[in-house]
């Protein structure tokens, strides 16, 4: 069974890359545009891992990563944080939130595809 990922991402470019990388090396993913969405598509498709974008509109990568983190049965999810603001701290702040990896923009193939197997294999999901 191929591992289900969800992204989370409101630039349709980033969104349109991500799931064609991501579906190429056969995940299973799911996009999100909206943060106020996320929590329900969470516990509705329940993925192994979700990539965030930590500058949403609305609501802020890094709180949404807070609450799945508050939530015991969405806590153990791997989640890699993104961000086109790679500044001084933010992968800290991003990690300290609960995020099990961290990715500055622009992201490239072999970036987003190594963070992903890596990450999926420290949670124990089979790759392959």
């Amino acid at each position: 069974m191929s591992a289900r990922i969800l992204v989370v991402e409101d630039d349709l470019l980033n969104r349109m890359f991500y799931h064609e990388v991501l579906e190429s090396r056969g995940y299973d993913v799911t996009l999100v545009a909206d943060g106020a969405l996320v929590l329900d598509e969470v516990k509705r498709i329940s993925p192994d891992l979700i990539t965030m974008d930590i500058q949403l509109p609305h609501i802020s990568g890094l709180r949404l990563i807070r609450k799945l983190r508050e939530d015991a049965v969405t806590r153990d999810i791997p989640i890699i944080a993104i961000t086109a603001f790679a500044g001084r701290g933010e992968q800290e702040k991003a990690m300290a939130a609960g995020a099990n990896g961290y990715l500055s923009k622009p992201v490239t193939v072999d970036r987003l595809s190594n963070s992903i197997r890596q990450a999926l294999e420290t949670n124990g999901h089979a790759i392959g």
